[in-house]
């Protein structure tokens, strides 16, 4: 407000000289005029603009990465590797202002694990508006690629999605959920967008960022973190390398995967394969904690305990995992709050 008061007075200064140089009406219109001037002068102004509406402007990486970081750190549980990952590589991603090809990150764990929440929590750093933003495009395989029949029309179609929001938007994000139920072979057509090309018909793709979410791989995933246990092991001791290639391999030849035999996997175009490690009994407690203080109540230990409780875990002798993570914490908890 301070510069648009300062801006209009300025506008204003040549209008207001001796008392009779202007005739009341004809200041009045003016005054009307030079004010709708300078007005338009300052939203003109890029980031007054874009504060009223929403812009596609590059983020600050360090900005994204402290906003990451603390929604990662507050309401995701037992993810040190997704934690890590994640933040460094979007962190890097932005701050470079000559990459090569565009982010792809491929998200893989079981249902529950925080794969949908990362991706949300992505969506809120760069953009206000988060996953309702006009810059950023969900895609989810059974509702926007339901029919194997219609293979070839889904490949045009998903290009010219992505041709067209790229050319509106360098800095588009793209999410791909229910990536193992997508039909084999259709991901790869969007393969040239991911690639080390420049430009392609014009466009550049450098500056966009691919999100896959997948529960292919789980198995190799939940392998490696039982492994882990059963040796005594903690699994904040695990590391990308521990899992990395085996996810990748597995992915690649899971005949129940999008990416089964992909060329985006084959030519190396996947960025990192970020494992969501299963959740134990006390990532489980975390999650019904901090969902009851986001509902402004009181934690009833005793409720807490209960709704964790409740959750099935396997293997079925050990107990350790459970198998649907924190998805169902939200709707456990309606039982015992009455709305």
């Amino acid at each position: 407000m301070k510069a648009l008061r300062a801006a209009l007075a300025l506008a204003l200064l040549p209008l207001l000289g001796p008392a009779g140089a202007v005739e009341p009406i004809s200041l009045g219109l003016a005054i009307a005029g030079a004010a709708a001037s300078a007005l338009t002068g300052i939203i003109s102004y890029p980031r007054l603009y874009c504060y009223f509406k929403e812009c596609c402007l590059q983020s600050h990486g360090q900005r994204v990465a402290a906003v990451l970081q603390e929604n990662l750190d507050r309401r995701l549980f037992g993810q040190h590797l997704v934690n890590k990952v994640v933040v460094k590589a979007v962190k890097g991603f932005l701050n470079n202002s000559n990459s090569k090809k565009p982010l792809a990150l491929s998200l893989h764990g079981w249902t529950g694990t925080g794969k949908n929440f990362v991706s949300r929590i992505i969506a809120e750093s760069i953009y206000k508006r988060g996953l309702q933003s006009k810059y950023v495009h969900q895609f989810v395989a059974t509702l926007h690629f339901p029919h194997a029949h219609s293979i070839n029309v889904y490949k045009d179609q998903l290009q010219s999605w992505i041709r067209g929001n790229v050319s509106i938007c360098p800095r588009s994000l793209f999410i791909f959920d229910e990536m193992d139920k997508m039909h084999a072979g259709l991901i790869d057509s969007i393969k040239p967008f991911l690639d080390y090309y420049e430009f392609l018909d014009g466009v550049s793709y450098r500056q966009a960022i691919f999100l896959f979410l997948s529960n292919a791989g789980a198995e190799k995933i939940t392998e490696v973190a039982l492994d882990f246990w059963r040796n005594g092991r903690r699994r904040e001791d695990i590391l990308l390398t521990d899992m990395q290639n085996a996810l990748s391999v597995s992915v690649f030849n899971n005949k129940n995967s999008g990416f089964w035999h992909s060329t985006l996997i084959d030519k190396n175009l996947i960025d990192y394969f970020v494992p969501f490690l299963p959740l134990e009994y006390k990532h489980v407690k975390m999650c019904v904690r901090v969902e009851i203080e986001s509902r402004g109540y009181d934690v009833d230990e005793d409720i807490l305990t209960r709704v964790a409780d409740e959750m099935t875990y396997f293997p079925r002798e050990e107990r350790i995992y459970s198998d649907k993570g924190c998805k169902t914490v939200d709707a456990k908890l309606d039982y015992y709050y009455d709305f």
